[in-house]
Parts: structure tokens; sequence; C-alpha cells
């Protein structure tokens, strides 16, 4: 199936499922060996970002913050789309809701606080229903 851009099918044909695993953004300097297994390494000026379960940042002794659940978006989003996460942070930010969004080749990824995650799950099924029965 080919990656999709139209923004009212994007959201319409979404299917959020959430991450039972609970994680955090874990800070490495650059001289750190990187940790196997994390959802995402991204190298800043400053160090590496790690996405990974928070067990595992703690048993490496590493800086972390923002504990997290990950929702998947489950459609084939296009990393060209226009839009997407836009609608979708807005609409979780109307609930006060910080949200932490990686798009990766085939779906996007959003970071919720763990203490929010089954609301903001919720919320996007409501979203994606109610946009389903606009078309």
């Amino acid at each position: 199936m080919s990656a999709i851009r139209d923004l009212n099918v994007l959201i319409g044909s979404m299917q959020p499922s959430l991450d039972e695993a609970r994680y955090v953004f874990a800070y490495l300097s650059h001289d750190e060996p990187l940790p196997r297994g994390a959802k995402m390494l991204f190298e800043e000026q400053e160090g590496w970002t790690a996405i990974l379960p928070i067990e595992q940042a703690k048993e490496l002794g590493l800086r972390y913050e923002f504990a997290c659940r990950m929702i998947t978006l489950n459609v084939h989003s296009s990393l060209e789309a226009v839009g997407f996460l836009a609608s979708i942070t807005r609409h979780l930010a109307a609930l006060g809701m910080g949200v932490n969004p990686v798009s990766a080749f085939f779906h996007d990824h959003l970071f919720v606080p763990a203490e929010r995650a089954e609301e903001a799950l919720a919320a996007l099924k409501q979203f994606s229903a109610k946009h389903r029965q606009s078309d």
C-alpha cells in the first residue's frame, strides 16, 4: 500500500493503538555508547537523545525525563503529508496535553504523558470516528 497524503483520509482511517511499555527521553553524551533497543536515537549538538523503556534508562544510569507511553497511529502516512500531525497535536493540546510526535517510514507515533495515555487514546479514537462521520 502506498503512503497516504490526504489529510481527511489520514485522520478518518487512523487506528491509534497504545503500547503497554513506559518510555522516557534520555540524554547521552557523544562519547557514551548508544543503547541497544531504543525506540529512537537522535543526535543533537549537545549529545544524543534516546527514547527507551524507563527500566533501561535506570539500569544504564542515564539522565532522563518525561515518563510517557507511545501511541501508534496505524495509518501509512506519507512523510510529505501536510497537516496530519498538526491536527493531531492541536486536538490533544485542546485537552491541555503535551505530546512529542515522531514520524517514521510507515507510521507516526505520539509519546504522551504516561498518566494521561488512556485519555489520549480515547480522544484520538473519537477524533477519527467524528472525522469519518463527517465525510
